[in-house]
């Protein structure tokens, strides 16, 4: 036999049994947990000779019941779900707030018991309409799509009213800050005065970075996370403009009154086009909803009598 033969012969020998030693010892280990674990099983039924059934039955149902099924469903909503996905989830909940007791495992779970509620609906309703195998299918599709991205719309709904407001807060706040700055108060100062006197979510923001800043987060950091956290440009805009200044040197005076005069200018513009939207957006409730409401009461009684008289004809 060539010498290169035996010499793979002979390692695949050594290998084998590396690998067989390293099995004996896992299952070695295993079955010590296992006897160690029945021991315990035992010792404590000793100590308190309560039966199994009782000691379960004594453990809260949402432990019992509640706890597994959640993690079955945020298992499976994560198996549903790419990363990439899980990923704007986690920006989403950023910009809402971070809503307290919300996080991204509670949203997967609830798309996936959303699928589940809206698939069996689709299966369970329709027959009682007398709806076909077609009905069925598609409504079941339907249901189970919109139980799918339903806590994922709340979400978005959520932020996008929450970046609205922060917007609408914006100049006020800015206003208030400017004037905070020239009457003698330093930046981290002013910005705790405005965060004191101010509400809503732009206040928690603010508290949010002095926190950082405390915490011992440099003050431009700071700032490009609030940034990051908000999907205002206004408020992007005046990040990026403190940080230049706070970079370079410049009066941050000079530039908070520059800001807020530009807030200003861009609320009013925003109305002005706001404003401007209000004929195209009223001019389908006008058509389907107003118009055949006055056609009826002004032409109806002409219209009634027009019918009678030529009826008597």
């Amino acid at each position: 036999m060539a010498p290169e033969v035996l010499l793979a012969v002979g390692l695949g020998v050594v290998f084998l049994g590396l690998v067989g030693v390293l099995a004996s010892l896992l299952l070695a280990n295993r079955e010590r947990q296992e006897i160690a674990r029945r021991q315990a099983l035992l010792e404590n039924f000793r100590t308190n000779p309560v039966p199994l059934r009782e000691q379960e039955l004594q453990t809260p149902f949402a432990e019992r019941v509640i706890g597994p099924l959640t993690e079955r469903f945020v298992g499976a909503g994560r198996r549903l779900t790419p990363d990439e996905r899980m990923e704007k989830i986690r920006s989403r909940l950023d910009l809402a707030g971070n809503p307290s007791g919300w996080d991204v495992d509670r949203i997967l779970g609830l798309k996936a018991l959303g699928l589940l509620i809206g698939a069996f609906l689709g299966i369970v309703v329709p027959p009682l309409f007398g709806a076909g195998p077609r009905g069925i299918v598609l409504t079941t599709l339907g249901l189970a799509v919109l139980g799918w991205f339903t806590p994922t719309m709340w979400i978005y709904q959520i932020g996008y009213d929450r970046t609205e407001q922060i917007r609408r807060e914006l100049p006020d706040a800015l206003d208030l800050l400017t004037i905070s700055v020239e009457a003698g108060l330093a930046f981290d100062a002013a910005l705790a005065q405005v965060a004191r006197n101010s509400d809503g979510p732009l206040a928690k923001e603010l508290f949010r970075v002095l926190q950082e800043m405390q915490i011992g987060t440099g003050r431009a950091n700071a700032l490009r996370a609030l940034a990051d956290r908000t999907d205002v440009e206004e408020l992007r805009i005046f990040v990026g403009a403190m940080v230049q200044a706070d970079t370079f040197g410049i009066p941050i005076a000079n530039v908070l009154r520059v800001q807020s005069k530009e807030m200003r200018i861009r609320r009013s513009q925003r109305a002005e086009e706001k404003a401007q939207q209000v004929p195209v957006k009223i001019l389908f409730p006008l058509i389907f909803c107003i118009l055949p409401s006055l056609f009826i009461v002004v032409m109806g009684p002409a219209g009634i009598k027009i019918f009678q008289q030529f009826k008597g004809l």
